[in-house]
């Protein structure tokens, strides 16, 4: 077994990276707030504070145009990558929660970037076959329901643009993923990361961040595994 390099991430230490991070805008912020005060046993579903930096930052180093989030939730993650889109750059958010999304309807708009985000309401798999079938996002970001972590890995990496690029979380899945055999989630995440690692389309890397998180990035056309990209 190879030795871990990682350092444990202590709550100082926790409290260290999130004080050398930019920090979460006010209406970011609100919202982490507003989330766990009026959704306390659900807020646990909201992306890691830490994240919403990454996946700005991962948003401005693309230069994503489109990008498509599965799994909205209280829009913590879509506020984050929507104020780092250029003006007119657009958001598909898909969720199936009017009450939960409201919240994230009142943070957009008080954060000015609610026209840049289109939220669908409906079952994310309805969404994503709806969308065109080829190649147009830059940018995924997939934090749903776990059993459908493989079907919408396969709707969306036919519709990446050459070099756009899938963020993948929770794929430690509180660490059942090295279980023998996990309930049901963690399973369905176990068989979603076996299936990255296999898809030749794709170039993924697995980091430690939070809960676990997989960025995977479409190789340009005629390229793989193997093959020299175009």
């Amino acid at each position: 077994m190879a030795e871990s390099k990682s350092t444990p991430v202590t709550a100082e230490l926790y409290d260290y990276v999130l004080r050398h991070n930019p920090p979460l805008d006010p209406v970011l912020r609100e919202l982490v707030e507003v989330t766990h005060r009026n959704l306390p046993q659900q807020a646990g579903m909201q992306s890691a504070e830490e994240q919403a930096p990454l996946l700005a930052f991962l948003v401005r180093l693309t230069g994503a145009r489109h990008v498509v989030e599965v799994g909205t939730f209280t829009g913590f993650s879509a506020l984050a990558m929507a104020r780092a889109l250029p003006a007119d750059g657009r958001l598909i958010a898909c969720d199936v929660s009017e009450e939960w999304t409201a919240y994230g309807r009142k943070a957009w708009a008080k954060a000015g970037v609610e026209d840049r985000i289109d939220l669908r309401i409906a079952p994310a798999l309805d969404t994503l076959r709806a969308m065109p079938a080829e190649p147009h996002i830059d940018l995924a970001y997939l934090d749903a329901d776990k059993q459908n972590y493989i079907p919408y890995w396969e709707e969306l990496v036919p519709r990446l643009n050459p070099g756009g690029l899938i963020v993948a979380d929770n794929v430690f899945y509180h660490g059942q993923v090295t279980e023998a055999a996990p309930p049901s989630a963690g399973a369905a995440i176990q068989a979603f990361n076996d299936h990255v690692a296999a898809d030749a389309r794709m170039e993924a890397v697995m980091l430690t961040v939070a809960d676990g998180l997989t960025l995977a990035r479409r190789f340009g056309r005629g390229g793989g595994r193997g093959a020299s990209e175009g």
